[in-house]
């Protein structure tokens, strides 16, 4: 009676492995779609007399620094997409004034508040179009201005992103 449990146990784990095996048997071929692109980033600096926006320009092409140093020099394969483009903000306030950036155009965003004399970092997804940036708590500050363009780049070719 032992024997024919330890048969019907030794049966059962061979199966078992087989099944584990053959669950590790997939498909062959696995579509190989474009990584979407990685945020690109804005400067802003809020002074007393103006928004300064660096660049002034992004989404229009290749990306003239990568975010990454080992990828300097590596082609962006451009993403077929009508997705926004998911920019990062890092604004530094240099005036002596708390406030808040807001960014008008075809999409629209808010910061939360930038502190007195304080770098802060905010995101947005922004479609394609002309925009401005403007410190609203700070009259005197000359609004920015920033045009996105319709290029997104696939990530695909930058190395060492998740």
């Amino acid at each position: 009676m032992g024997r024919g449990r330890a048969r019907v146990a030794a049966v059962a784990a061979v199966l078992a492995a087989l099944a584990v095996i053959a669950a590790g048997c997939g498909a062959e071929t696995h579509p190989n779609d474009a990584r979407p692109q990685v945020a690109t980033r804005v400067s802003v600096t809020i002074s007393d007399k103006a928004v300064i926006v660096d660049p002034q320009g992004i989404g229009q092409g290749e990306e003239r620094d990568q975010q990454i140093p080992q990828n300097k020099g590596e082609k962006q394969p451009r993403i077929d997409t009508d997705k926004p483009l998911d920019v990062v903000f890092v604004a530094a306030n240099q005036t002596g004034i708390d406030s808040e950036l807001e960014v008008i155009g075809p999409s629209s965003a808010k910061s939360g508040p930038l502190l007195a004399n304080s770098p802060a970092t905010f995101q947005a997804d922004l479609e394609a179009g002309t925009y401005v940036i403007a410190a609203t708590d700070i009259p005197t500050a000359r609004p920015g201005r920033l045009v996105v363009g319709e290029f997104r780049a696939s990530s695909e070719n930058d190395v060492l992103l998740p």
